[in-house]
């Protein structure tokens, strides 16, 4: 069974705190600058996340910590000062990068300092040795989903290579389950290494797409790959014989929930040769508030009262909207010729979906 069919690791809105400890009497060095943004060398002590530490009934693996993408919705934000936190207090670095550090908002320090993990492939190794709990584990069936909280194909990856080395510790191996979630048509690099892991395991590309509207999309992911050049991707990776499809997460209410939008979206990703479709509505916890709102403040005033209200008492929409938009993509899916999706993010039991002549800004007005 391939990892799209099982419960879905949908990891592009899930709530999980990877490993971040790192060695004592470290420095952190800045290895390269991209504009404003610095990356920092991190050597981490784990690499591999197990489901007793996460929560979730995955493995993961996040070769960054923080992303320089800087999508104004991401969830990971919260995870990323505690690792950079523990970074500063294990190493000695200028007191103006510390100052620095210290005095941005921790959503910004998110997107603008990366921890780069360079010893990452190495200790995947060492951490899947033969004989291994772990590998074992994995070999019994248990899925590892590489880009949890960070983007692996982000434009570090470019220069570091860090995620390549992942996935050739991963190719070391037969009869694993791998999900790999990104953006980034950068991906597409590494087609060699992905077709040696799907000879020998089951292998699943997640490429996260929102929205075709190019204009929108850089507002909402500032530093994200065009839609077009994910579409591309999609292509390049399905000749290839790489099983890939599109999560459509998060649908931002009210902003990319249009249902025009989301069929020519659907109908784009089918074309490219993409094997399924999943899509849930934003969660919106505590960290993510902080660059989210705002945002809507400043770009979508109009929805400002209406997001207030919306999530005020939970960090996701109600049942209304959120069936409402199942019912939708299913129904859309079906008709477009694609599989869509997955149990819920949380397995619950789905209601009925509203009448279909509801469309989904109707919904989030209720």
């Amino acid at each position: 069974m391939s990892p799209h069919r099982q419960r879905p690791p949908l990891a592009g809105q899930q709530l999980l705190l990877p490993e971040v400890s790192f060695k004592q009497s470290i420095p952190l060095p800045t290895i390269g600058e991209q504009k404003d943004i610095r990356y920092h060398a991190a050597r981490a002590r784990g690499l591999l996340n197990g489901p007793e530490s996460t929560g979730m009934g995955y493995w993961s693996i996040n070769p960054y910590v923080g992303c320089a993408f800087g999508c104004t919705y991401c969830y990971a934000r919260y995870a990323h000062r505690y690792a950079l936190d523990r970074a500063i207090s294990a190493a000695s670095p200028e007191d103006s990068l510390r100052e620095e550090i210290q005095s941005i908002p921790p959503w910004l320090a998110f997107e603008r300092h990366v921890l780069v993990k360079e010893n990452a492939a190495a200790l995947l190794g060492q951490e899947l040795r033969q004989g291994g709990a772990r590998l074992a584990a994995l070999r019994a069936g248990e899925v590892v989903v590489v880009g949890t909280a960070t983007d692996p194909y982000q434009p570090a990856e470019r220069r570091f290579r860090v995620t390549r080395g992942v996935l050739e510790a991963l190719a070391e191996h037969a009869g694993l389950s791998i999900v790999v979630i990104t953006k980034s048509p950068l991906i597409t690099r590494d087609v060699d290494v992905l077709q040696r892991i799907t000879s020998q395991s089951s292998l699943t590309i997640h490429l996260s797409l929102i929205t075709m509207r190019r204009e929108l999309a850089r507002l909402i992911e500032p530093r994200a790959p065009t839609p077009d050049a994910r579409i591309r991707a999609i292509a390049r990776l399905r000749a290839a014989g790489i099983d890939v499809g599109i999560n459509v997460m998060p649908v931002l209410p009210g902003i990319t929930d249009n249902p025009a939008d989301l069929e020519h979206l659907v109908r784009q990703v089918a074309s490219a040769g993409a094997t399924h479709v999943n899509a849930c509505a934003l969660r919106l916890r505590s960290t993510a508030r902080a660059r989210y709102l705002p945002f809507i403040a400043e770009h979508f005033p109009h929805l400002v009262n209406r997001y207030a209200a919306s999530y005020a008492a939970n960090h996701q929409l109600g049942n209304h909207y959120r069936d409402g938009l199942r019912g939708f993509f299913a129904d859309l899916c079906a008709r477009v010729g694609i599989q869509f999706g997955t149990p819920d993010e949380d397995g619950e039991v789905v209601t009925a979906a509203p009448s279909p002549t509801e469309t989904q800004t109707d919904l989030f007005g209720h």
